[in-house]
């Protein structure tokens, strides 16, 4: 019985029950896709940051990521590899070599990075293929290397000439060789443009002298947010004593700044959005409470409790709540996956400097199902909180005064 009045009194009037529902419905409209955009450009920049180099997991001996030591060289377990197979959430596994060598070609000589990889998985994670300006890819079987353009017109060298790699090998060996130039490859990051050198992995192992070993496995996985569970399953008891697996929020934690102090900022606006929409909401409450204090009387007079009054008021606020959101998600809902499969591009100036450091110049957006749920955990905690108002006028109403307001 309670609940058909309820439902019924919001009804009565027809005009201040649309207006509330239209703006509950725009708040949670205009929040949802606020939020999906911010979520979706997130997505987009740790996908683009990771793909450039670093992964989402990286595994290597403790003391590696602070030393970046060849000495800290592992062996390539095999059980490694079955490891992470059995891991579903693992898409792709690069085994590397990262270390230091002095490239040099007739009078040019500069300090550069040299990576041994795998070339058709390093692809899968950082699209080197794309990247290549001039030149053929790497194959795991070549006896050549890649450079980065901006390495390449430091050291005035161009494809089929020979460069000449002068390091330090495994446990202080010397390392030594000449390599012909295959490829150059173009980064948007001037720090990889300038000191990238690219060798199939056993190349690398024979130059260094450390056969059969690596520096890391670095990971590639579905989804940037189980980078941290995965982490949790592989360390400590997983891949051994000597060896950490740590994601990329350890690896990068001035991005993961970024975001944090973006998402604070876009959750004020979002704050300041429901603030406003919870002053509507509380004047439209107030006014049904005042105005129906005759009303409220001589039900009370008629022997209905209090109780039963304060929860006939309270289940209109909540079917007006629900009625606000659910009609909020319904519209935000087609608009969001439009822009999900067909993202805002951005024109201008701005497309220019996206497009300077790799990224694709769209605003992408978010279909995380929390973009949802939380707008209407939002509403449902607004209305509880501006429903005690009328529930503590009810407790304190007076029948006699009510009668005669």
């Amino acid at each position: 019985m309670i609940g058909k009045l309820s439902w019924r009194n919001i009804w009565r009037n027809k005009r201040r029950t649309l207006i509330t529902l239209t703006s509950i419905a725009f708040a949670v409209l205009l929040s949802c896709v606020m939020r999906s955009m911010q979520l979706g450009s997130y997505e987009r920049m740790i996908s683009n940051a990771l793909s450039f180099y670093s992964g989402h997991i990286q595994v290597h001996q403790k003391g590696y990521w602070d030393d970046k030591s060849l000495d800290l060289a592992f062996s390539n377990y095999d059980s490694l590899k079955n490891i992470f197979a059995d891991d579903k959430r693992i898409e792709n596994v690069i085994p590397r070599i990262e270390s230091f060598a002095l490239a040099s070609y007739k009078l040019q000589t500069k300090g550069a990075m040299v990576l041994g990889i795998d070339p058709e998985r390093e692809d899968q994670l950082t699209h080197l293929k794309k990247k290549l300006i001039e030149g053929s890819f790497l194959t795991s079987s070549d006896n050549s290397i890649m450079l980065a353009a901006g390495l390449a017109e430091y050291l005035k060298i161009k494809i089929g000439d020979s460069l000449v790699l002068i390091g330090q090998g495994y446990h202080g060996s010397n390392a030594a060789g000449i390599f012909r130039v295959s490829g150059i490859v173009e980064f948007p990051i001037s720090t990889q443009n300038n000191q990238m050198i690219y060798l199939p992995l056993a190349k690398a192992q024979s130059l260094y002298a450390c056969e059969g070993m690596i520096t890391n496995f670095t990971l590639q996985l579905n989804d940037a947010n189980v980078a941290e569970n995965v982490v949790e399953r592989l360390n400590p008891h997983i891949i051994g004593p000597d060896l950490e697996a740590v994601d990329w929020k350890f690896m990068m934690p001035e991005l993961l700044q970024g975001i944090e102090l973006d998402d604070v900022s876009g959750q004020i606006m979002l704050a300041v959005l429901y603030m406003v929409i919870g002053f509507g909401m509380f004047g439209t409450f107030l006014m049904m409470t005042r105005e129906r204090m005759y009303e409220f009387g001589l039900m009370m007079a008629l022997g209905m409790k209090k109780k039963q009054m304060q929860l006939m008021i309270f289940l209109e606020f909540i079917f007006l709540s629900f009625m606000g959101v659910l009609a909020g998600v319904v519209i935000s809902l087609p608009i969001l996956i439009y822009f999900y499969f067909n993202p805002i591009p951005i024109g201008g100036e701005s497309s220019d400097m996206f497009e300077k450091f790799g990224v694709e110049p769209v605003y992408v957006f978010s279909l995380d199902p929390a973009i949802f749920w939380s707008q209407a955990i939002i509403v449902f905690v607004m209305t509880f909180i501006l429903a005690l108002y009328p529930l503590w006028v009810i407790l304190r109403l007076n029948i006699i005064k009510a009668i005669r307001s």
